[in-house]
């Protein structure tokens, strides 16, 4: 399981994740969740489509819904790079190794590339967007969790060694890592200095598991589920609260009116010096990835956001038992009628 050498100096320079685009059957409970629960900012709205930001934001989005009738999808996901120069070396890179790459109109957006990966993850490139004033001391205008910022977005691959290897040819470290044995099974990489712009879990895909957004304190993450049960949408809670060990942050993860899923969480460690190593996660070490609070339920590991026109690859041979709740309560249900 050779870990890919970090590129100080890549191709093109991508500085960021930038924003997610999803499909949803009603906008107006979109609207709802992202506004009253996740606690964005609504930047524009169209009769088919809404952009929203978080409260530090300036640009003009970072998750985009539109309208669709089908099942909900995902279109793409996004990154931004330094400058508008960079969005040709990106052209150039993708198409030298036989990957498809054209340019789009965006709304909001300066030029756009869209591009897909080696495992047919869609992604929109850009360097510049409309620009939206911050609201972030608007203390009397927050709500729910009141997210501050766009920052990773979690992606199901069935070779997560093939896309480590590929990111890390465009720049990105990793940071932290779960393996068995000599297997990779997830990993952590990042361009900004976090602990993760992008992961890649060992799972059917390429699916959106899920996106995630930073909030200020821990109270913000009690009041999103605070105000989801207010509003009769107690059961979007999926997993947490509770404290990942890979980054050390507190999570929840909400499941929107579509099922598409959002983490908030506690901002992560900062990485930026060169000489810092990956941290190696061992996925039989009981309690180990998991602080404190529940393991997942099944549907936490088996569904995800399918993308637009993309076909999902299943997994090719068998793995260990996942570590879900239902195992979790199986067992301790088993531990008290034996003692």
């Amino acid at each position: 399981m050779p870990l890919p050498a970090p590129v100080y100096y890549p191709p093109f320079n991508i500085t960021r994740t930038s924003h997610a685009i999803i499909t949803s059957r009603d906008l107006e409970k979109s609207r709802d969740f992202y506004e009253q629960v996740v606690g964005l900012v609504l930047s524009d709205a169209d009769a088919d489509t809404l952009w929203f930001r978080g409260v530090e934001e300036v640009c003009h989005h970072s998750l985009v819904v539109k309208r669709r009738s089908s099942a909900p999808e995902a279109e793409a996901v996004g990154f931004r790079v330094l400058t508008d120069e960079e969005l040709d070396k990106v052209e150039h890179f993708f198409r030298s190794r036989g990957l498809p790459a054209r340019w789009i109109e965006v709304p909001h957006q300066g030029r756009t590339l869209a591009v897909s990966d080696p495992a047919g993850l869609p992604l929109h490139i850009c360097a510049t967007m409309t620009t939206k004033p911050r609201v972030y001391t608007q203390f009397e205008n927050f709500r729910g969790g009141a997210a501050m910022r766009f920052d990773h977005y979690q992606i199901q691959v069935t070779d997560v060694q093939q896309q480590t290897d590929f990111y890390a040819e465009m720049g990105f470290r990793i940071s932290e890592y779960m393996a068995l044995d000599d297997k990779l099974l997830v990993t952590f990489m990042f361009r900004k200095p976090g602990t993760q712009d992008i992961v890649f879990l060992e799972n059917p895909g390429p699916r959106l598991h899920h996106f995630a957004y930073t909030v200020s304190d821990s109270h913000s993450i009690l009041r999103a589920c605070d105000v989801a049960g207010n509003m009769g949408m107690g059961d979007v809670v999926e997993r947490g609260p509770g404290r990942h060990g890979p980054a050390g942050v507190l999570f929840v993860y909400l499941r929107d009116p579509d099922g598409h899923r959002v983490e908030l969480f506690c901002d992560h460690y900062l990485l930026i010096d060169s000489e810092v190593e990956p941290v190696r996660w061992d996925v039989r070490v009981p309690g180990l990835t998991l602080r404190w609070g529940l393991p997942p339920q099944e549907c936490w590991f088996t569904e995800a956001t399918r993308f637009s026109g993309v076909p999902v690859a299943e997994l090719d041979g068998s793995r260990p038992p996942l570590a879900t709740l239902e195992r979790y309560l199986a067992e301790k249900a088993l531990a008290r009628a034996r003692s």
